[in-house]
């Protein structure tokens, strides 16, 4: 398994609604992840709106991929996209970019 780290940026005048959000994660939207690969997946918020995603999967790239084939993520990323501060028109998977591991115990 590969460990995957990204970050994202949300608006902070969104952060308690983005929250409220993610208590309520659409069943479908859970199995969908769990199918396409995406295990121990957490996300951390910092007060500010950083946020910190954590993922381990074998293959991001086709992870990701098979997200994307699914009718459930594209209503979920166009749900999200407006939460984020990002480029008008990138939905939030898109914007993930994994950060270069340097250290693991």
């Amino acid at each position: 398994m590969k460990r995957i780290c990204f970050l994202l940026q949300v608006n902070p005048e969104r952060i308690e609604e983005y929250k409220c959000r993610h208590r309520v994660v659409w069943p479908e939207m859970l199995a969908a992840l769990r199918e396409a690969g995406w295990n121990n997946y957490s996300l951390f918020l910092r007060d500010d709106g950083l946020l910190v995603g954590y993922l381990e999967t074998e293959d991001f790239e086709r992870a990701r991929a098979e997200m994307a084939k699914r009718e459930v993520n594209e209503r979920w990323q166009h749900e999200m996209k407006d939460f984020f501060v990002q480029p008008a028109g990138l939905l939030p998977d898109r914007a993930m970019a994994p950060l270069e591991e340097i250290f693991h115990l």
